[in-house]
């Protein structure tokens, strides 16, 4: 479920940011406004992005090889590692040249109309796919806040959307604002800020992007609910105690678990290998994402 929802996030948010970033180039062409041209480069890097999402999806895909017996699963988390450091240089870097060039450099706008008018329309769209986003999150958010899990989540894409469409938001009413100032102070220095506020927006978005992904490439484990949920089906019939555990993402929906058990002293063969079936079939059934298990019997050492 959570695949399916972000896929159709990612497409939501591609097909509104396609045609708001033409909307946007025609808007600059015609105006000559700063935060239109910021703007513009916003939303042609947010369409590139949801591309890279569509492709680390595929690509994670991939059967295991020699070379990588776990799969590429984090294919998904790299990928938006890169959607994070592209919106912080097409993005953020970009609007912040542009937008310190025209307050130094100012120049009137023409046909401000046509610049408002485009904003409005790509407010609309911007706000269905950011709907998009939240009705798929919620899906799989549970009772986290929505900061939380943005946190939390180890599926990338979700959070991506989500944030990039928030900052698409606020960008297209820092560029309504910035234009409008313009217009009615009579200072073309308000496009420039504007358009300052966009990147530095874009900035922060990115930078928490960044950190997020980095944490998932180089491997998060278990959320503590799950956490629990494992220890708490490991541990019963002739499984005494877990006397240590160790969870990593291998992808969003995969999830390893490696952990030494104190069984029962005495066991046969035949009665070690049943327990250790049997709480392994425990533990898929409670948290399905723990595909790959491996378990060691062991005996209690600390009594």
């Amino acid at each position: 479920m959570a695949a399916n929802g972000g896929t159709k996030a990612i497409l939501a948010a591609l097909f509104a940011n396609a045609g708001i970033a033409v909307a946007k180039f025609v808007g600059f062409l015609i105006t000559g406004s700063s935060s239109m041209l910021a703007e513009s480069v916003h939303s042609v890097a947010d369409t590139t992005n949801q591309g890279l999402l569509l492709l680390g999806q595929k690509t994670s895909k991939r059967a295991a090889t020699k070379q990588h017996p776990f799969g590429f699963g984090r294919d998904r988390y790299f990928y938006s590692f890169i959607v994070a450091l592209m919106l912080f240089t097409l993005g953020s870097a970009f609007a912040l040249y542009e937008g310190i060039h025209k307050v130094q450099h100012p120049e009137e706008l023409s046909s401000a109309i046509v610049a408002v008018v485009i904003l409005v329309v790509a407010i609309a769209l911007e706000t269905y796919s950011f709907r998009t986003a939240i009705v798929e999150s919620k899906k799989i958010k549970g009772d986290a806040t929505w900061w939380g899990f943005i946190r939390q989540s180890r599926t990338p894409e979700l959070p991506v959307v989500l944030l990039e469409d928030a900052g698409a938001l606020f960008g297209l009413v820092f560029a309504l604002m910035g234009v409008g100032l313009s217009v009615i102070t009579g200072e073309p220095i308000w496009d420039g800020i504007g358009t300052i506020m966009i990147g530095i927006l874009l900035g922060v978005i990115a930078i928490v992007l960044i950190i997020e992904m980095k944490s998932l490439l180089i491997g998060e484990g278990a959320t503590p609910s799950e956490h629990e949920m494992i220890v708490d089906e490991l541990t019963g019939g002739n499984v005494e105690r877990v006397i240590h555990i160790r969870t990593q993402y291998l992808g969003p929906d995969e999830l390893l678990v490696a952990a030494k058990l104190a069984l029962t002293p005495g066991m046969q063969t035949a009665e070690i290998a049943a327990a250790i079936d049997e709480v392994e079939g425990r533990v898929r059934a409670r948290v399905p994402a723990a595909r790959l298990i491996y378990l060691e019997p062991d005996l209690d050492r600390s009594r």
